[in-house]
Formats: C-alpha cells, structure tokens, sequence
C-alpha cells in the first residue's frame, strides 16, 4: 500500500500580508522556518520512502528539512508548482477585490471556470499535479511526502476525492497543514486532513487558508 502525505509549506510574509503570491519565489519568514522545523520532528517517527516538493523556496525549503531528518534527497517536481495567479501575482488581497471585481467574484463563486489573466485554470493545476500523485503511487510503495501550495494541494484533495473543482471552496489547507491519503486497489483514501496540532508551541503562529 501506498500512502501519499500532502502538506503546504510554512509561513512567508505574503501569507501574513494577504498577497497572491503564484510563481513569485517568495522565501519561508522566521515562524514559517520554525513550522517546518516542527513539521519535520513530527514526522520523524514517520518511514518515508520519498519526499517530492514543489521548486518554489518557500515548498522546496520546507520539503528540505522533512527529507533531511530521513537522509533523504528532495525529488523537485514541477507538477507540484503554485498556481499561476497571472496577473494578480504579487497584489494584495483587497486591491485584487477592487480592481477585479467581477473576476474576482467568480473566483470566490464559482473556482472552476476561473482561467486568470495571462495565467492557470485550475483543470490545468489538476491535471499536471495529478500526473505527479498517480506516477508516485504507480512506483512508489511506502509512504511519499509532497510538499506544495494551498490551490494545489486543495485541487488535488477534489481529485483524489472524486470531487469537481467545483468543490474547491469546501476544502481548507492551513499553513503547514498535512492530509494523508491511502491508496489501495486503485482508490485513494482520505485518512488525515489538515493536521496542525504539532505547531502548539508556537501560539502566535497565524493559520490561513490564503
């Protein structure tokens, strides 16, 4: 049996500022090192085959330190890449509401037929991230860790769920958080979803599903 571990990378300062942040390789901050730091120790007990990660600093860097507590070599796959924001990569949140209202609504409304300005739908975010859990669970048998984004991780929880995109606004992915999916017979099974009980000892850490 093959168990697929899917997290989000901890803190950066963009998460706390609420600005989309897409393919702009924004850094981990000083709590969202502290995250992975935590994250790593609570799955050191964990027997981890393989540790996958976006190539973005902010997933590649939190990936890292899982991977080392495993003498493990980080697999980037580009297939794991945050969603392309296009062009509200790199605004804040409430100016992206202003300035892209009737956009913007359909986001929040109706995710699935979203294509942004000179960027991604999220049917293509599920079909490259996709390609990447169905050949790790084709080839791997243990348990592989991926370490992405919030879009990608949520479109990816629909899939393996069986659900539409439409259904992108019922899944939460706090910072750092981990859902876990068994796979067997062909079916991925949700046992674990958005877990962050092991960052109790940072009580100032703020958890955003942004």
């Amino acid at each position: 049996m093959t168990e697929i571990i899917l997290i989000r990378h901890g803190e950066t300062e963009w998460n706390v500022e609420e600005v989309f942040r897409g393919r702009i390789d924004i850094e981990l901050n000083e709590t969202g090192l502290k995250q992975a730091e935590l994250l790593a120790e609570y799955l050191g007990g964990v027997n981890i085959d393989a540790v996958y990660s976006s190539p973005l600093k902010r997933a590649l860097n939190t990936a890292e330190m899982i991977a080392r507590h495993h003498k493990l070599e980080v697999e980037i796959a580009p297939g794991l890449i945050d969603f392309d924001f296009g062009r509200w990569q790199g605004l804040p949140h409430q100016e992206v509401k202003h300035r892209y209202k009737k956009l913007y609504a359909q986001w929040i409304k109706s995710p699935h037929r979203v294509k942004m300005p000179d960027g991604e739908s999220l049917d293509e975010v599920r079909e490259r991230a996709l390609a990447v859990v169905d050949e790790a669970a084709a080839k791997r048998n243990g348990t592989v860790v991926m370490v992405s984004h919030r879009v990608v991780n949520k479109v990816l929880i629909c899939a393996l769920l069986g659900l539409d995109n439409s259904h992108f606004w019922n899944i939460r992915q706090d910072i750092c958080g981990i859902t876990t999916f068994a796979y067997a017979d062909g079916r991925f099974i949700l046992t674990k979803h958005n877990d962050t009980s092991y960052l109790k000892p940072l009580p100032k850490a703020t958890l955003s599903d942004f």
